[in-house]
């Protein structure tokens, strides 16, 4: 409840924003940065190695890698932009010290990446469902510049899905009775039951739909894959990326499956108790974890199951080694 004018005067400031706001600093604020950090270092290097990968090296350049460097961008993306102000606001919930475009493009950022990464995982399903399935099609199907077109409607799809949410926040004070500007947070400013409504339909269209529909594919892939089994020397290659995308498609689903949850939650529940408010925060700081460790892991699950990754990422570091380690050598 809002404190009234006469307890106020009772209480300093830091006081009423407590009663208001919570605590200026998550609880979690430590292990949770640590975690960050480490899954900071890890995403950065990884994406921008695979993208550095696929854009030096020519036979690289094939349509499921194209998807693979749009997924990556994404996620550099988050991980650039995203992760220093989610820090930010573990350090300090409030007052959020920039101005009210910061708050906009921090949504806006979050719901395109949301969209863009669903999207850019489904496409990279139907193309190896066309590859394997409908072989015959790919000559026009699973090209470059079809994967160009496809990526360039992905992420303009996303932009425009993205703006609905976004024109709902913006930076809300309490005013007790003068506006009080450390009271500032990135929040909601309109009527909850709207983004109810549109945090409900994206979850269906953006997760839940997604996730049947590659479902579906994969599953088609597999009976059509367990049909090749004696064709080992022309399929081998074509299973290896089917198993490595079929995992990176997994561990998307599990790793935003906690986002979703925490989203549903706040757009059902309606009254919410303490016990619940409990549960809830440790529903958000678990898909946190998980939503920025999906924009990380890709890069390692591609090392591990792609000898073709592997064999670049390898040759591309040893590269940067190289000419660091012949100049200690001619300096002793």
């Amino acid at each position: 409840s809002t404190p009234t004018l006469r307890s106020c005067q009772l209480l300093t400031l830091d006081d009423v924003l407590f009663r208001l706001l919570g605590p200026r600093r998550s609880p979690f604020f430590l292990p949770v940065t640590l975690t960050y950090v480490l899954i900071f270092v890890t995403g950065v290097v990884g994406n921008l190695l695979t993208c550095t990968v696929i854009t030096k090296h020519r036979k690289m350049r094939t349509p499921t890698n194209l998807y693979l460097f749009s997924l990556a961008v994404s996620d550099l993306l988050v991980l650039l932009f995203g992760m220093p102000l989610e820090i930010y606001d573990l350090w300090q919930n409030y007052p959020f010290p920039f101005a009210e475009g910061v708050c906009s493009f921090k949504v806006f950022l979050f719901e395109t990446v949301c969209f863009a990464s669903v999207l850019n995982v489904t496409v990279l399903s139907v193309e190896r469902y066309v590859a394997v399935v409908h072989p015959l099609k790919t000559r026009y199907a699973v090209t470059n510049k079809h994967a160009q077109r496809v990526i360039g409607g992905v992420w303009l799809a996303s932009l425009v899905c993205a703006i609905p949410n976004t024109s709902l926040h913006g930076l809300r004070y309490y005013y007790l009775p003068e506006k009080v500007l450390e009271s500032a947070t990135c929040n909601l400013l309109k009527p909850q039951w709207i983004y109810n409504l549109v945090i409900q339909v994206t979850t269906v269209l953006f997760y839940f739909v997604p996730m049947v529909v590659i479902s579906g594919l994969y599953l088609a892939i597999g009976v059509r894959l367990g049909r090749e089994h004696r064709q080992r020397v022309e399929s081998s290659r074509r299973r290896q990326v089917t198993k490595m995308l079929a995992v990176v498609v997994l561990v998307f689903a599990i790793c935003w499956a906690p986002f979703h949850i925490d989203r549903l939650l706040w757009s059902f529940i309606t009254r919410w108790t303490d016990h619940m408010h409990n549960v809830f925060e440790y529903v958000h700081i678990l898909s946190g974890v998980l939503f920025y460790l999906s924009s990380a892991v890709n890069p390692v699950i591609y090392n591990l199951l792609s000898t073709r990754f592997r064999e670049r990422f390898l040759e591309l570091v040893c590269s940067r080694l190289e000419p660091s380690a012949s100049q200690g050598t001619s300096v002793s």
